[in-house]
């Protein structure tokens, strides 16, 4: 019996999340946010690539606000680690303390995002179909049973997406493809199935997402 793409990645879900994973969860979860003291320190360390308020306007630079604070916190700890490789943002997480990273990522939390559009609409139906039932013939599941049908995410798990500039889903699901970033064992799977099209279908209605 072959099992909806949907069922499939929540199967894949809870075998693959890490107990590692759990892990910094925790250990972010031990630190009481301070969210003045997460304001002050994205004033001068984030401002400038995302924003006064967390909602970049350089597409290439991630929308962070009302991102999941465990999902922040633990991109920023993979960035000074190095598990996540990115230059220019592991320059800025090594100098970070686990105090600053938790109160920045709760602090961006608690900001409001901006609403995102859509603006391919000869791609946007395959963005939909992609993102809401999978492509059964690749085995490539719906990105809404991870990161819910809204685009709203599940917290501590998986990031809410809902509004997120286009051009940075397509440099992030290109990287996974590549194995450029290689921080997800999840969605190197997906993106190594994808093509350039779909890629950036699904991209764009990401963007619309609300």
């Amino acid at each position: 019996m072959k099992l909806p793409a949907s069922l499939l990645c929540a199967l894949a879900a809870a075998a693959t999340f890490s107990v590692s994973a759990h892990a910094e969860t925790a250990k972010t979860d031990m630190v009481k946010p301070d969210l003045a003291k997460g304001s002050a320190a994205y004033g001068q360390v984030c401002v400038a690539c995302h924003a006064a308020d967390g909602n970049s306007t350089t597409p290439e630079n991630p929308k962070l606000a009302a991102q999941h604070p465990e999902y922040l916190a633990k991109q920023l700890m993979e960035f000074k680690s190095g598990k996540r490789d990115n230059a220019i943002m592991k320059g800025f997480a090594a100098a970070l303390s686990d105090e600053d990273m938790t109160n920045i990522s709760y602090w961006l939390a608690d900001q409001k995002a901006k609403d995102g559009f859509a603006t391919e609409k000869d791609l946007v139906r395959l963005g939909e179909r992609i993102y809401r039932g999978g492509i059964a013939d690749r085995q490539i599941a719906a990105c809404a049973g991870c990161h819910s049908p809204n685009g709203a995410g599940i917290p501590a798990q998986y990031p809410r997406l809902a509004g997120q500039h286009a051009t940075y889903t397509v440099n992030q699901l290109n990287a996974f493809r590549s194995g450029a970033r290689s921080n997800s064992v999840q969605m190197t799977g997906v993106a190594s199935k994808m093509n350039d099209k779909e890629i950036k279908a699904v991209s764009d209605y990401i963007a619309g997402l609300r």
